[in-house]
């Protein structure tokens, strides 16, 4: 073994590691690993990033960009509406849900198809008595499934195509992953509709079991002389610290408002609404000389002021106008409770509340958060939010609208299934038809075609051209354009053929099929650890020199690895649609493996017969 082939051997190995300790961000290990090959030689320094301007890097960006306006215009929620049905048993709906979510994945993103129909799997849970995990994972292994039917349903299909091409063999065709493809996901959907749902465990996340239920909404009123007049909110936020106590609402002068800004002063007679423990707030409050409202006998002046004319309600609220010190322009007209999940991509991801300041930005209240079914043991006001993670908001409709579209969430309370404007729906999914069909026509390479299909989606304003950037998951572009010049340096140093020869004698024994099997279950396995991008970007070069080792059709090994690494059911970190799971269906780590496992040996045992008659060795 040469020197350069150790280096790639321990870059990698620590590249592996770090994905699995999950203590950083994949983009961040896949710079890393990158910087490190070019650090020693391996990768030359001009060509460190030609990995952005790889065709594959180039797709799944502008793919990105077309399936946003397939989300925005609303011709997903028209397909969502015609497709699923509306009274059905547990086998025709379960089918119905999974069958549009991988049709969706195939010419999508995935992410964004499961995020879109997360509320509808919600709600269908309701209809069919079952627990929301109980849909939301066969919803996201059908997502997960779909995506392995053309060329851009994932971005591991992307990959294996620009390995093929740099090989001399030319790129594969957009639905040159169908026969297998189609058929391993029509019997992953048929066995999870049947039989696969009834093995996900019955995990109860959303609403309050999943959240802290110690805590509750507690009115205090500031009597005269109390310490607490004239210190602002966030001051006497940060003097009862200990009690965990928030401050959700103020009350002064008959006009309530809601999230009120941490500046504003606390005044003689206002009532403050805390979510806290009563008891350890109790004890905290007594520094302050101030007794709960339910305690306060001067609680009939409240009942003495609801008794006002309307004129001098009038009055008061303009009173309440005049605070010099801030606006608190949300009131709770339309407060309303949300549950939202945690987006992977999402700009809460890695945020606090104190960081986000909710309530000077938004006027929301973060009420609770739940993680993995359970209430974190964090601090809510310093907790750094996850992927995931089911989050309990406060605040007006209108404002958490923007909140949500703003943030990268997903409400998972009930949503109308609409179409905000037919028209633009309709361009919407003539522009991604369009470039599907110059692809398949072969008149265009697919990043060509579908960088013409965003220019086309800013031009007709499906996409306007300020949201055309927001649209792309930059981390996903970064992880690929970074991993490409490292399998580059794989190749390069021999490393790949090394490994190749290694498993084809020791483990394959020289047998082709078996060869196959190993490739494949190796691609799952590694799926299951980390992002399945970087798993098809490291196996691809290992999968060519499989092939040429064997002196067989090298397609077959590609395909296997294009497959593998699109079946990430083992643990919620494999794939972001796991993650997204997480939290809304209350599982744990351990959760995924007992529907994952048995769907896996069911697509290994689908798919290698059927690589051996379309891509026969």
């Amino acid at each position: 073994m040469t020197m350069p082939q150790i280096l790639i051997f321990a870059i990698l190995t620590a590249t592996m590691a770090l994905f699995l300790w999950g203590r950083f961000r994949h983009d961040i290990v896949a710079l890393l690993a990158l910087m490190a090959c070019v650090v020693a030689g391996l990768v030359p320094a001009a060509e460190a990033f030609v990995g952005f301007g790889h065709p594959a890097v180039i797709t799944v960006a502008c793919v990105l960009v077309l399936s946003q306006g397939l989300q925005k215009t609303g011709a997903v929620d028209w397909l969502a509406r015609t497709v699923l049905p509306r009274e059905a048993g547990r086998l025709t709906s379960m089918a119905a849900l999974m069958g549009l979510g991988a049709l969706l994945s195939g010419f999508m993103n995935n992410v964004g198809a499961m995020a879109l129909l997360m509320p509808v799997a919600v709600q269908l849970s309701d209809r069919l008595e079952l627990t929301p995990g109980q849909v939301l994972m066969p919803l996201a292994f059908g997502t997960i499934l779909g995506g392995m039917t053309t060329l851009i349903g994932t971005p591991p299909n992307l990959i294996v195509s620009g390995f093929r091409a740099e090989a001399g063999l030319g790129h594969f065709a957009m639905f040159d992953f169908a026969p297998v493809g189609v058929a391993v996901a029509l019997a992953g959907v048929a066995f999870v509709a049947l039989i696969g749902w009834r093995l996900v465990p019955a995990r109860k996340a959303s609403g309050a079991e999943g959240f802290e239920t110690a805590s509750y909404m507690t009115e205090v009123r500031m009597p005269e002389k109390s310490k607490a007049i004239g210190l602002t909110l966030r001051q006497f936020e940060d003097e009862i610290d200990d009690s965990e106590a928030q401050v959700v609402g103020l009350v002064r002068n008959e006009v309530r408002m809601t999230a009120p800004h941490g500046g504003r002063r606390i005044r003689e007679g206002d009532i403050l609404v805390l979510k806290a423990d009563v008891e350890t707030l109790a004890k905290a409050l007594a520094v302050f000389g101030i007794k709960l409202e339910e305690q306060d006998p001067s609680s009939e002046k409240e009942e003495t002021t609801k008794a006002k004319t309307a004129k001098d309600k009038k009055t008061a609220k303009a009173k309440a106008d005049e605070d010099p010190e801030e606006e608190d322009s949300k009131r709770d007209d339309e407060i309303v409770l949300r549950e939202l999940a945690v987006l992977p991509g999402s700009s809460l991801v890695g945020r606090s509340a104190s960081d986000l300041r909710l309530r000077t930005r938004y006027g929301l209240n973060l009420l609770a958060v739940s993680r993995e079914g359970h209430p974190p043991k964090a601090r809510l006001r310093t907790l750094k939010l996850k992927s995931g993670d089911l989050l309990l908001m406060q605040g007006p409709a209108e404002v958490m609208a923007d909140f949500v579209n703003d943030t990268g969430c997903v409400p998972l309370g009930e949503r109308a299934l609409r179409i905000p404007d037919k028209r633009m729906a309709i361009i919407a999914g003539a522009i991604m038809l369009g470039a599907v069909g110059i692809v398949t026509a072969g008149l265009l390479p697919a990043a060509a075609a579908f960088t013409l299909g965003v220019i086309a989606s800013m031009l007709l304003r499906t996409v306007p051209p300020r949201q055309v950037y927001t649209a792309i998951d930059w981390p996903v572009i970064v992880l690929l354009a970074a991993l490409i010049p490292v399998a580059g340096a794989m190749q390069a140093t021999g490393a790949a053929d090394l490994l190749a020869r290694f498993l084809v004698e020791t483990i394959a024994q020289g047998n082709a099929i078996t060869a196959l099997v190993v490739i494949m279950v190796t691609t799952m396995f590694l799926s299951d650890v980390m992002n399945n991008a970087a798993t098809a970007a490291v196996l691809c070069p290992i999968a060519i020199g499989i092939a040429a080792a064997l002196g067989v059709n090298p397609d077959s090994f590609l395909m296997a690895v294009a497959i593998g690494a699109s079946c990430a059911f083992l643990t919620p970190i494999g794939h972001q649609n796991n993650t997204l799971i997480l939290g809304p269906g209350g599982f744990g780590f351990g959760d995924y493996w007992k529907l994952g496992l048995p769907l896996e040996v069911i697509v290994v045992a689908v798919s290698i017969p059927l690589l051996l008659i379309v891509w026969p060795l």
